[in-house]
């Protein structure tokens, strides 16, 4: 069930917070990451699989758990943002193979507007913050 779940928990931190990816392996830090975020549910598991839950429902209810603090995901909002409303930018980003990479030098740059604003699920769809995040991108491609 451990391997499982750091593999499930991997899969989702590569497809919805490829920063945290990338942090974590220039850190080297990817086992350490995924070995205590594993440990932490540990007991829940323990406790699931004595009551009889299925491994498929257990495994759902532990991932749900360990992404708890990855979602909202600022770099999907930041995608997303991109292809609604910079299609053509975001078409030559595809393109060019540099998609991710350019939204993850967004989001360093965004980083302080989501900070100051906040980005939780409550307020995802603040138009403030989405405002705010447009005219951020719009300055920050018109510079590169």
């Amino acid at each position: 069930m451990e391997k499982i779940l750091k593999e499930k928990l991997w899969d989702y931190i590569i497809h919805n917070n490829p920063d945290l990816m990338f942090i974590l392996q220039e850190k080297y830090g990817v086992a350490d990451y995924l070995n205590e975020k594993v440990n932490g549910v540990l007991a829940l598991v323990d406790e699931l699989l004595s009551d009889s839950i299925p491994s498929e429902i257990i495994e759902e209810i532990c991932i749900n758990v360990l992404t708890e603090d990855l979602k909202p995901s600022r770099f999907i909002y930041l995608r997303s943002l991109l292809s609604e409303e910079f299609k053509e930018v975001c078409n030559q980003f595809i393109e060019a193979g540099s998609l991710t990479s350019e939204v993850i030098n967004l989001l360093e740059t965004c980083k302080q507007i989501f900070d100051i604003i906040g980005f939780t699920k409550d307020n995802k769809n603040d138009p403030g913050l989405r405002t705010a995040l447009i005219n951020h991108i719009t300055d920050y491609l018109s510079k590169h």
